[in-house]
């Protein structure tokens, strides 16, 4: 079980919303749990009621993010599946990942730092920032990375000078409606724009 208290965006978001999830009394035991805990999983009842937590904080059943990973992996059998290292940095949610098979998109160097001071073979990474440094892509491929993502002629040429022979991907503009955080107002091309980029990248 991971705990961690929220930033600043998750605490305004928390602001922002209705609690529905009372939290458990101290008297609780782990054999009792009232019917007030509404959808809290029952592993992050138990833990909450026998570790004093500050409020707010935030509850990360890893066993959770476990099953996610698999079930995307069983209904995608022939893609890769890169979990994004900032959706949740956490040390203890990348090693289980890691050892479920998962890729990783890394967005910094911390990230790729993280992940190889986990033992993640840079073979397993994806620098999938598409607005990257000079010297971000420097370090990255003198840390073995080779894998990048482009969205623009800018970022092909940089990728060029500083990751030679390296393997890129084009970033497809996608509608993003009814995601909570739609990244297509910040990366993507259109897919006519993403064919001429290919090509030059070939």
């Amino acid at each position: 079980m991971l705990a961690v208290k929220p930033g600043h965006r998750a605490r305004r978001r928390q602001a922002l919303k209705k609690n529905h999830i009372s939290i458990v009394p101290d008297f609780v035991t782990k054999n009792f749990l009232p019917d007030s805990q509404g959808d809290m999983p029952p592993r992050i009842a138990k833990y909450l009621a026998t570790h004093p937590m500050p409020s707010p904080c935030l509850v990360v059943d890893v066993g959770v993010v476990e099953n996610n990973y698999l079930a995307m992996a069983r209904a995608l059998p022939l893609a890769k599946v890169f979990y994004a290292v900032k959706a949740n940095p956490s040390k203890q949610i990348l090693s289980q990942l890691a050892q479920l098979g998962s890729n990783f998109d890394v967005a910094s160097m911390g990230e790729i730092d993280l992940c190889l001071e986990l033992g993640i073979s840079p073979s397993r990474l994806s620098y999938g920032n598409t607005i990257k440094k000079q010297t971000d892509i420097a370090y990255a491929y003198s840390r073995g990375i080779r894998l990048f993502a482009f969205d623009s002629d800018a970022e092909l040429v940089k990728l060029t000078i500083s990751a030679p022979g390296a393997k890129v991907f084009c970033r497809i503009l996608v509608e993003s409606e009814g995601a909570e955080w739609p990244l297509s107002r910040k990366f993507g091309c259109v897919p006519e724009m993403a064919i001429g980029l290919l090509v030059k990248a070939k």
